[in-house]
């Protein structure tokens, strides 16, 4: 998700975009530190948003004031250090409400109903739109570059996916590794799930190429694999859940 923070203290903005960007999903695109900010920048990009986290008082005012300028049509996360304002925040696209001082596990919450709310819309959509529920069909092979060629890998042989200075690699079950033309996301969008989890932001893995889990710290997990890995796997914070249900479920 692509975040817009509206927010006047540059600690408090810096500590809020650290506790969104704990989730590997989420980016913190800009910061505004006032309303006329807010409102130029939102003219030019909300399309390219997809959830703003608004603070209520802001050096020029009161934030409110954004939707009596600009027709605001994404969701909005409300942030204040007082809690008399619940009722106008859910009157003006709110979708969550968080009192100041921050704390990670709010943050967390609240992406999480976001979350949800968005995979329950997809859910509906994918039913209207497939009606007769055809199963989604996943990518085989990859064109991948190898000692100047480019040639097809079949995902059966891929250990895992890893971004490494903004080049995206397959790492077969040898030890050997290509290039992928795609992003990490769009491969992650393009393999089968139950296959494939994506444990950070830089790697997706292969069950098949998983030994054993082991804790790490502040609640993470290092996955360890068949082939040596440079840097250890850590399984994000908020993926351990799902990572272990995800592990736990396949045969």
């Amino acid at each position: 998700m692509n975040i817009l923070i509206i927010e006047d203290e540059n600690q408090t903005a810096e500590l809020l975009k650290e506790f969104i960007e704990e989730n590997e999903h989420c980016l913190v695109v800009n910061v505004c530190q006032s309303i006329e900010s807010a409102v130029k920048y939102l003219t030019k990009n909300q399309s390219k948003l997809d959830l703003i986290f608004m603070d209520i008082q802001v050096a020029d005012g009161e934030s409110f004031e954004i939707f009596n300028q600009i027709e605001v049509i994404k969701p909005v996360v409300f942030c204040t250090a007082f809690n008399d304002h619940m009722l106008k925040a859910f009157e003006n696209n709110g979708i969550g409400y968080i009192l100041k001082p921050f704390q990670q596990k709010n943050i967390d919450k609240v992406l999480s109903k976001i979350d949800l709310i968005k995979s329950s819309f997809t859910n509906i959509n994918s039913i209207i739109q497939e009606p007769n529920l055809v199963q989604k069909s996943y990518q085989k092979s990859f064109i991948v570059r190898s000692r100047e060629k480019m040639i097809p890998l079949s995902i059966e042989n891929i250990a895992f996916i890893q971004l490494e200075d903004e080049i995206v690699y397959a790492y077969k079950f040898n030890g050997n590794r290509a290039a992928i033309f795609k992003t990490i996301n769009e491969i992650e969008n393009a393999i089968n799930p139950d296959s494939f989890f994506r444990i950070n932001r830089q790697m997706i893995v292969n069950r098949k190429a998983i030994k054993h889990i082991e804790p790490y710290f502040n609640r993470k997990v290092i996955v360890n694999l068949v082939i040596s890995v440079k840097n250890k796997p850590i399984v994000s914070r908020l993926k351990v859940t799902p990572f272990k249900r995800w592990v736990e479920n396949l045969k």
